[in-house]
């Protein structure tokens, strides 16, 4: 399994990944959002990253974080937006290996914490979580402006 930063030629693949992560939430998604995403971690000017975890046949998975400001703790953090592994490549590692990529480019930069979301009934995800990293007792509100 590498993990690496996506590349152009990584188009097809990615647009493959985030479909499926998109359906596997149950959330439309169009050819033009993904279009915006894609965009938006291939211009080093956007806050949005990425990395691609890359096997044997092909890419197997994905990562989208980014920076975001802590003012509480006068510390920058890293978020972890969207996080998914093809269901061919789950239980290979590549889930695990995503999150370490996240969490290495977070001690680079200085990171305080890295910090992510999920649904309360994703428990195949979740048992890799609590394991590593520790679940925090707040609730997350939407609002739509």
């Amino acid at each position: 399994m590498r993990v690496r930063r996506p590349e152009a030629t990584d188009r097809l693949g990615w647009d493959r990944l985030y479909a499926g992560y998109a359906g596997f939430y149950g959330v439309t998604q169009t050819p033009i959002m993904r279009d915006r995403v894609w965009s938006w971690i291939n211009d080093p000017a956007h806050e949005t990253e990425a990395f691609v975890a890359e096997g044997d046949s092909g890419l197997v998975g994905l990562a989208h974080f980014r920076a975001f400001a802590r003012p509480l703790s006068a510390t920058t953090g890293g978020f972890l937006d969207d996080l998914f592994v093809s269901p061919g490549a789950r239980g290979t590692g590549a889930a695990e290996a995503l999150i370490h990529a996240v969490a290495e480019e977070g001690r680079q930069r200085g990171w305080s914490v890295i910090r992510w979301i999920t649904a309360g009934d994703n428990a195949r995800a979740r048992k890799l979580y609590d394991r590593l990293a520790r679940a925090t007792p707040w609730v997350t509100y939407d609002l739509t402006p």
